[in-house]
């Protein structure tokens, strides 16, 4: 009996290899199921202990913080405003051709 097993064992040792390696793949994806679960029972039991109060003040500084970059977006486009003013008054004033001069009488 036992013979008989292990020369079939021996035959189909291919086949033996690819269900051990399955069964470790099997048990593999159950243990990260179950960290997963763990993981995610861990966050809802969070949020549970810190409540609204939490998320509503966390809510509010990323307001803040939004509230700010737009801020410095509304300075940063008047200083642009203002450059790109500059620049088109001082190309004008290169084009424009220089006064004439007008001989004085005698």
């Amino acid at each position: 009996m036992v013979q008989q097993a292990t020369g079939w064992i021996k035959e189909n040792q291919t086949l033996v290899l690819f269900l051990i390696a399955q069964l470790a793949a099997m048990g593999a994806g159950a243990a990260w199921i179950i960290a997963y679960s763990v993981k995610l029972d861990t966050r809802v039991e969070i949020m549970e202990t810190r409540g609204a109060e939490y998320s509503v003040a966390r809510m509010a500084r990323t307001e803040e913080r939004i509230t700010i970059i737009e801020q410095r977006q509304a300075r940063n486009e008047d200083q642009i405003r203002r450059l790109v003013d500059e620049f088109i008054k001082a190309a004008q004033r290169q084009q424009q051709p220089p006064p004439q001069l007008q001989p004085q009488p005698r």
